[in-house]
């Protein structure tokens, strides 16, 4: 190699090294502009994401999360939403929780200016936790068991209408089983079918559904359980095979302890994660879309973590507390809180993956010169280099 070739390849690895350096994974506070207990988050893209709460309060920012539009539901100021999906800037649902008629839908379709109510609860028994959609107009929301069995509902008409499923297609929940209204996230949807519901209180199970919630077959899970605060909290799948599920005691917030289990055969079998954990108990998880490594983040009111490795292990994000957690993409995720908290996500943490040319800024030299430079894509660093040289 020539001696202008070396220098101009020093040159370019020091400066690699000065002003290329990956930020460590971290939140970045936001002002929401409220101080509503937030329950419920949508991120839909790097501009657009939506959360909700207490006080019939909802927020939607359409520039990153530099501002929040505040809002409360005509005729819902003394509701709870736990749970919000949303599909761009326009269109979101809200689920509310609590007994009889407290339990609520609503569906936005113009940024939040009008609200419609779409389904009321009648079963004086029943309490819904979450809902998942797998597209604008399919999805399907659970409660907590009404004689015996959870109740589970399905729209595939944009929530317009709500219909129960048969209980006679779900196994029977067992005695002091339950959902947790947490997040929002112990139920969770996949591809164009696949479903799963985690449970806790006397034991801790996965429901899983294969044919968009029509029928439901059921699993034990190694998740901490037995008593009524502990258990599955959020579940979030990769694929049709890869989820992992995350929870534990939410009235011991700092036990770390039989609080993620992981499967790979699309639910039908869970093993414990033995460690290192999350440091706590975590009320939501969520996948990273668009890594080349199987990243998560787990959130809970004393911290959060992250795992590159489908969950079989973590490390800290730190020690303030969020209630959940959701991901658009690398550059496209937030956690909201108590007291109105919002952060956005923003890591450093390496992706490996070999992209195409026209992915990455890239310096080719001529093919003589044989240089092996290792390639690294970090989506927060404010350098994208990779090196071609053959």
């Amino acid at each position: 190699m020539n001696p202008g070739l070396k220098r101009l390849i020093r040159g370019w690895l020091l400066l690699s090294t000065v002003v290329c350096q990956p930020a460590a994974a971290q939140w970045l506070s936001q002002a929401s502009g409220t101080t509503a207990r937030l329950r419920g988050v949508s991120a839909v893209s790097a501009t657009v994401a939506w959360a909700s709460g207490s006080n019939g309060t909802y927020l939607r920012t359409t520039d990153g999360g530099a501002t929040w539009q505040v809002g409360t539901v005509p005729g819902a100021e003394a509701l709870d939403f736990r749970d919000v999906d949303a599909f761009d800037a326009n269109t979101a649902y809200l689920l509310s929780i609590g007994e009889g008629e407290r339990s609520r839908i609503y569906k936005t379709t113009d940024g939040g200016r009008h609200w419609a109510l779409q389904f009321t609860n009648r079963h004086p028994k029943a309490f819904f936790d979450a809902m998942a959609f797998w597209d604008a107009d399919h999805g399907v929301a659970v409660s907590d068991p009404v004689d015996g069995r959870f109740l589970i509902i399905k729209t595939t008409d944009g929530g317009a209408t709500w219909q129960e499923v048969p209980p006679e297609r779900l196994p029977p929940a067992l005695t002091g089983e339950g959902a947790f209204a947490a997040s929002g996230t112990c139920i969770t949807v996949q591809g164009r079918n696949n479903a799963w519901i985690g449970t806790g209180g006397s034991a801790a199970r996965v429901f899983r559904s294969t044919d968009g919630g029509n029928t439901w077959q059921v699993a034990t899970t190694p998740i901490l359980s037995g008593q009524p605060s502990a258990g599955i909290f959020s579940l979030a799948f990769k694929d049709a095979n890869h989820g992992v599920a995350v929870g534990g005691d939410y009235k011991k917030e700092g036990e770390a302890r039989d609080n993620v289990a992981i499967t790979t055969d699309g639910g039908r079998t869970w093993k414990l994660v033995k460690g290192p954990l999350p440091g706590g108990y975590r009320s939501g998880v969520a996948y990273l879309p668009g890594t080349g490594t199987p990243t998560l983040v787990a959130v809970g009111p004393s911290g959060s973590d992250y795992s590159l490795d489908h969950g079989a292990s973590w490390v800290s994000l730190g020690t303030v507390g969020y209630h959940a957690v959701s991901f658009a993409g690398p550059k496209a995720g937030w956690a909201v809180g108590e007291g109105g908290r919002i952060a956005k996500y923003f890591s450093g943490v390496p992706d490996t993956r070999r992209r195409s040319p026209s992915g990455r800024r890239s310096a080719f030299l001529p093919s003589n010169q044989a240089v092996i430079v290792r390639q690294f894509h970090f989506p927060f660093s404010i350098c994208d280099w990779s090196f071609a040289i053959a």
